[in-house]
């Protein structure tokens, strides 16, 4: 008798559900390939949906939402833009999905991807997974951060770098016309943590 191949074991997809807990989650979200660090410390309920958190991490960092992006938590990739042009077919829907569910009870690092062309790659931190969310409580929330978001359309994070060289040194050729084209002023260091709850606020989790 021929050997039997071994099956190769695919994961199931996690069925989402519809209801909600209340656990809280703490996650540090951080750029990668960025030095010095851009991060921020959030605490989201685990009944969050992946788009509300897509928005909580936008708002967070400071960035726009002008562009794509992608979870990719547990090996599996989860967007709202499923469009055969460009996604591949294992993209999974990423509006069925909170975030408890999928991250399930032992993931505690996923990762974050937003802007395909500048490739800016969030590393998140599953720091604390135990907190109990009061059911008045306004969530997400910003509790900690360093360091100002990179303008969009930049280049990156090697434009970023580029970029600071040039906003930082008032003798460099580019400096005037690059502040301008980044609205005028930009200090790498400045983070505000209560104008990003004050955005954060919009989102009713």
């Amino acid at each position: 008798m021929d050997p039997v191949e071994p099956k190769t074991r695919v994961p199931a997809v996690p069925r989402a559900l519809p209801e909600k807990s209340r656990s809280l989650f703490r996650l540090r979200i951080e750029l990668l390939d960025v030095k010095p660090a851009i991060w921020r410390g959030v605490l989201v309920p685990g009944s969050i949906t992946l788009p509300k958190l897509h928005m909580t991490f936008q708002h967070a960092m400071g960035w726009t939402d002008s562009h794509l992006h992608e979870f990719v938590i547990g090996g599996r990739r989860y967007s709202v833009d499923l469009d055969d042009d460009w996604g591949p077919a294992e993209l999974i829907d990423e509006r069925r999905f909170r975030l408890e569910k999928v991250l399930g009870p032992r993931v505690r690092t996923f990762d974050y991807l937003y802007d395909f062309g500048d490739n800016w790659h969030h590393a998140v931190i599953v720091e604390e997974r135990d907190g109990l969310a009061p059911e008045d409580g306004r969530w997400p929330v910003c509790v900690a951060g360093e360091r100002a978001c990179p303008p969009e359309d930049v280049g990156g994070p090697w434009g970023y770098a580029d970029f600071v060289d040039i906003v930082s040194n008032p003798r460099h050729p580019e400096y005037r016309s690059t502040l301008a084209w980044c609205g005028g002023s930009f200090s790498p260091e400045h983070f505000d943590v209560d104008r990003v709850n004050e955005r954060l606020r919009r989102i009713k989790a």
